[in-house]
């Protein structure tokens, strides 16, 4: 290979980079990012950021020296726009065209909009740096925030908005916060952990729109309710990124279809948010179709895919046999003071038991489990508990095989 493209300069991308230099690999590196920055740390926006505990100078992934050591044609504020997967040519906006002999997609995720209140000032998604910073110039006068969704982004704008002293009120479709990844038991768990932090919460709602002239007043509920805010943070999740591969050739959907390699199409890859595939570690058990494919959008996920497709890429231009990618998903969030730790898969539908630990103290670890095998494991307080059942989950060990070695631990 004479020239790899990473299209994505983010945590997938930027890994992707380091490990083709690791590997060994001599030839030119292009990596694109759509914004103007070097790559940077994205969990800290929604936290540290937001709070004023960080400033943006701290969020860069690398130095401007680690990056030169690198030797990569960076090309930042750029957009791909088109991909001819048969002829191996990227299309850039400028009219500008790249060939490949490699390609890493790393193209992320989007946040979805309401279909109204985007002319108002004072009305956010969060994504990128300058999202979060756009937010933080509004805390620092506001004096009420209402987030719209309480899944984990929601979750911790609403924790940080507390944090800076705000009358936060967080809306959301279901009946608790984060209720589709911790299921009911750990949902109204966080449900308390809210309350108790003065988050104000209006569960089963809806938003019908939001008014104000010209700045946000209120977001106005669809049974008639308004609530009153001068920042409104919308966080009810993100689309991948992949419109612009629609001529491609290469198979799109919820992400860009991959295989267990996190291989698109030959020598052309995926990593990070836009990448769906098949995690052969759960398929034998988890669904009753075993190429179910998965779509994760975690930090952890962003570096090992991205080092897993650059290493494929580069078994794959030898004529090596390929590694599957196969993780125990892992992901954290910090909201009020707390680290909630969460491995594997977990799901409301799941079997779930409480193991290690109470709710009321804020320090336990519990499990989840399908079709009589252990499939995650979430932990608050108790890192060591974690880190056995991730190893339990990596190991396929059975629901009952879980529980015992909960009794022996307790005993």
């Amino acid at each position: 290979m004479q020239h790899v493209v990473i299209v994505g300069a983010s945590l997938a991308g930027l890994n992707a980079a380091e490990t083709l230099r690791s590997e060994g690999y001599a030839g030119r590196i292009s990596l694109i990012g759509d914004e103007a920055e070097d790559p940077y740390d994205r969990p800290p926006l929604s936290k540290q950021l937001l709070t004023g505990e960080w400033d943006a100078d701290r969020l860069p992934l690398r130095t401007s020296d680690e990056l030169a050591d690198l030797d990569l044609h960076m090309l930042g504020g750029r957009r791909a726009t088109g991909l001819d997967s048969r002829s191996r040519l990227l299309r850039l906006d400028q009219d500008e065209s790249l060939d490949f002999d490699g390609l890493i997609i790393g193209t992320g995720a989007r946040p979805i909009s309401l279909p109204f209140g985007a002319e108002l000032q004072g009305v956010h998604t969060l994504r990128s740096r300058s999202d979060a910073l756009r937010i933080r110039s509004d805390l620092e006068t506001s004096r009420r925030v209402a987030v719209i969704g309480a899944g984990f982004i929601g979750a911790e704008v609403a924790s940080s908005a507390r944090a800076r002293g705000l009358d936060v009120t967080m809306i959301e479709a279901l009946g608790a916060p984060m209720l589709g990844p911790l299921g009911a038991e750990l949902a109204e768990w966080a449900k308390g952990l809210h309350a108790e932090a003065g988050v104000q919460m209006r569960f089963d709602a809806r938003v019908a729109d939001l008014v104000g002239e010209g700045r946000v007043e209120a977001a106005v509920l669809e049974d008639g309710s308004r609530i009153e805010a001068d920042t409104v943070v919308v966080g009810i999740g993100v689309r991948p990124n992949v419109e612009w591969l629609a001529d491609s050739g290469l198979t799109i959907g919820d992400g860009l279809i991959c295989d267990q390699y996190c291989r698109a199409a030959p020598q052309i890859y995926a990593a990070g948010d836009v990448a769906r595939w098949p995690n052969g570690l759960f398929a034998h058990f988890q669904y009753a179709q075993p190429q179910r494919t998965m779509r994760i959008e975690h930090w952890t996920n962003a570096v090992e895919q991205g080092m897993a497709a650059a290493r494929n890429l580069i078994l794959e231009s030898r004529g090596e046999p390929l590694e599957a990618f196969t993780p125990v998903p892992y992901f954290w969030s910090d909201q009020h003071g707390l680290s909630i730790m969460a491995s594997g898969i977990t799901s409301p539908r799941d079997e779930f038991r409480l193991v290690h630990g109470s709710l009321d103290s804020n320090r336990f670890a519990a499990i989840y489990g399908l079709r009589g095998y252990l499939t995650g494991v979430v932990a608050v307080g108790w890192p060591r508990m974690l880190r056995r059942y991730q190893a339990m989950i990596r190991d396929q060990v059975t629901w009952e095989e879980a529980l015992a070695s909960a009794r022996e631990l307790e005993q």
